[in-house]
């Protein structure tokens, strides 16, 4: 099964904990798309498998706290977590290449030095101990997770080792937020709302699109794995996992959901066509299915294809038995929204995209300004930005675009999700001096230097692209998402 690499990026984006400062660390391209095959392995990296037992392995050492649990089967923190992993691994790869190894004078060296273990400032022995005990590591693993971590810096340090900074750069990084702007802006929010969408304009959105407004109704069905049916005993013991062993492994070759629960003498219990709040065809709640149980099933990627879930310490085989859309009508709350919120954005793009041109032809000197304000009853104010994170009026996304713009110029800057826009017309900048003997061209200088490795870590990245291959099994990530 081939799918789209949209779920992830293109490059797996790891930060590696190297001394006291976080490194942004560009890893390795996942090819074009992830594959299917064995359900057991999460990842393949060229040769080398990755099972899906090794990456939970390493999930639960993470120590997430509840919150992060709870999302992992709804966001994207699991391509995440396997994508650092990966990131890890070949990380590793290429340190076992370059022969890169920590004596055991620097190890002791390490760990005598570092203030985490001192005592009337120097090294305790007593310290030490007491910080393992009160981590419940042992001292060679910690030990392993200090050589594990050194490698790692020296590697680093072998690719963007002995950066000199020019001051220039320097200057440019502190100007970027130590300077004062004195405007002029109109807040487009009114020009972009003055005009609702027509009736006629509304039916052939909705006739164009009537097949993305769908009612989803769901036929789920589900039995609980009790102890006491596959086991002989009401514990979970060990001879209860063996026996949940037995059944994922009959839904890992494709045995059907009836099959499964049948060969156990499982309960099934179905609820037919209900959509997404727990509603029937009736719009009568289902009162005996607990929501997170519904939650866990109805949102399966695949019907008919049968799952094992973990519900508040109780197991269960599920699946989804079929599913139904139908059109919404275009008097639908839901569709009504949609459209208007449509049409709506449409009309700013096309305004935005119009007021765009007339600023890059030339045509919006200061007197169209005023005229442009004057037509369409806006506001022009004066104000002076003095600092990037000054956000009375302006988000420091929009500020920093601000920024970026030259005296004289008048520039149409909006955010990210295009739901603020403005006008702005820049009169003066001010300029703060840096002063090199301060720790103030120290901490500019090493946002200076961090751009600078950085850039050296994508064009590494671009070129382990091209010696790791790197093949992600979509459904087996979907499955230990649904697992959660």
């Amino acid at each position: 099964m081939a799918t789209s690499i949209g779920k992830l990026s293109k490059s797996f984006f790891v930060k590696l904990l190297v001394g006291i400062i976080i490194l942004p660390f560009v890893f390795w391209g996942m090819g074009d798309v992830f594959r299917g095959g064995n359900q057991n392995v999460i990842a393949t990296i060229g040769s080398k498998k990755v099972s899906t037992q090794e990456f939970m392995n390493y999930v639960n050492r993470l120590n997430l706290n509840e919150e992060q649990i709870k999302n992992l089967s709804k966001t994207d923190l699991v391509e995440q977590i396997l994508s650092e992993y990966i990131g890890r691994k070949v990380m590793s790869f290429e340190i076992e290449k370059l022969g890169i190894v920590v004596s055991d004078n620097a190890l002791r060296d390490i760990i005598k030095n570092d203030k985490l273990f001192f005592k009337d400032n120097k090294f305790s022995r007593t310290e030490y101990e007491k910080f393992l005990l009160k981590s419940g590591i042992t001292a060679p693993q910690f030990e392993a997770n200090i050589i594990e971590q050194e490698k790692r810096r020296q590697f680093l340090s072998s690719l963007a080792g002995g950066i000199v900074v020019p001051e220039m750069l320097v200057e440019k990084e502190f100007r970027k937020e130590n300077q004062a702007k004195t405007i002029q802006y109109i807040d487009l929010e009114k020009y972009h709302s003055k005009n609702k969408p027509s009736q006629q304009s509304m039916e052939e959105l909705y006739e164009r699109n009537k097949n993305i407004f769908l009612i989803e109704l769901k036929s789920i069905r589900y039995a609980e794995i009790k102890p006491e049916l596959i086991s002989g005993s009401k514990d979970f013991n060990e001879n209860f996992f063996k026996q949940l062993d037995i059944i994922e492994n009959n839904v890992l070759d494709g045995k059907s959901f009836e099959e499964t629960a049948g060969a156990k003498n499982l309960k099934i219990i179905e609820f037919n066509k209900i959509n997404a709040k727990k509603e029937n065809q009736t719009k009568i709640k289902i009162k005996n299915l607990p929501d997170n149980l519904f939650k866990k099933i109805y949102n399966m990627k695949t019907p008919q294809s049968p799952e094992i879930i973990n519900i508040d310490g109780k197991y269960y085989l599920a699946e989804i038995k079929d599913e139904e859309k139908k059109n919404r009508p275009m008097n639908d709350p839901v569709v009504l929204e949609a459209l208007n919120a449509q049409l709506s954005f449409k009309e700013k793009i096309e305004k935005n995209t119009s007021l765009a041109k007339d600023i890059s032809l030339g045509a919006f000197d200061n007197d169209n300004y005023q005229k442009f304000a004057d037509k369409n009853g806006l506001f022009i104010k004066d104000y002076k930005i003095s600092n990037l994170k000054q956000n009375e009026v302006f988000a420091e996304g929009i500020v920093k675009k601000i920024f970026s713009t030259k005296d004289g110029e008048i520039n149409l800057i909006t955010n990210s999700s295009l739901t603020k826009s403005f006008l702005i017309s820049t009169k003066k900048t001010e300029y703060k001096k840096l002063d090199k003997k301060t720790n103030e061209f120290e901490q500019y200088e090493a946002k200076a230097r961090l751009n600078l490795i950085n850039k050296i870590y994508q064009s590494y990245d671009e070129n382990a692209n091209q010696r790791y291959k790197v093949e992600l099994n979509q459904r087996t990530i979907d499955r230990v998402k649904n697992s959660f």
